[in-house]
């Protein structure tokens, strides 16, 4: 990347960024330096191609030249810009959960369908990860229950960051699949039964890891991704 702040303009960073990141086998290049180059000057993509004279500053150089030089050892987007979109919640992200997903999404509009003519519904999403699931549930139901459990006190955090972000009503507490111990969640008169419990849980084994991308296998978590038994997670 030239030094010379003279020399760069969103085109041409575009335009540099895309090859930069085709040459490091980057995936999406071209939406990579768009995403990176649209934080750094805060702004939405598509406002990216209506100032493509716009020169960058030295300040917007050096801030954008750190995250390019994180993106091209395949670390993934949403980590480095620290945040993401999901079921119109923004959601934070570290690498103590996963990134969420479209397919996640889904399970989100499944549990609002299955539950579409219930005006009170109480809710567990366990191995809560972000919170993402319980957040979107919450926002999209808030006159149901909803409460959230993970192994990781690292996720929890984060869970409990999010539901403020997005002022989310949501109950988190420690506790994972095998776990039936539910106090820490402090329920209404100690009840533990629930009327939808849903799940995104460990779904690899660690035989497969090596033929996971490597924005997957060497920077989502561990304990969220890989069990050896998955037989074990998906009947316990």
């Amino acid at each position: 990347m030239p030094q010379k702040t003279d020399d760069w303009t969103v085109l041409s960073m575009l335009e540099w960024g895309t090859d930069y990141f085709s040459e490091k086998k980057i995936t999406q290049p071209r939406l990579s330096i768009e995403w990176l180059l649209s934080h750094v000057l805060n702004c939405k993509r598509l406002d990216l191609y209506l100032a493509f004279d716009r020169p960058l500053s030295q300040a917007e150089l050096n801030e954008l030249r750190a995250l390019v030089r994180r993106r091209a050892h395949h670390e993934p987007l949403q980590y480095i810009t620290g945040f993401t979109d999901f079921f119109n919640c923004r959601i934070e992200v570290n690498p103590s959960v996963l990134i969420p997903r479209p397919e996640t999404e889904q399970l989100v509009e499944m549990v609002l369908q299955w539950g579409a003519q219930w005006h009170e519904c109480r809710v567990l999403d366990v191995g809560t990860g972000s919170g993402c699931i319980a957040i979107a549930i919450k926002n999209a139901r808030p006159g149901w229950d909803v409460s959230g459990i993970d192994i990781s006190p690292e996720a929890l955090e984060t869970a409990k960051n999010n539901a403020a972000i997005n002022k989310a009503d949501v109950r988190f507490a420690p506790g994972d699949l095998f776990d039936h111990t539910l106090a820490e969640l402090h329920l209404p008169q100690g009840d533990q039964k629930f009327d939808i419990i849903v799940s995104n849980p460990p779904y690899i084994t660690p035989a497969e890891r090596g033929s996971l991308d490597t924005e997957v296998s060497e920077f989502e978590p561990s304990v969220a991704l890989f069990h050896a038994d998955i037989v074990q997670v998906y009947t316990s």
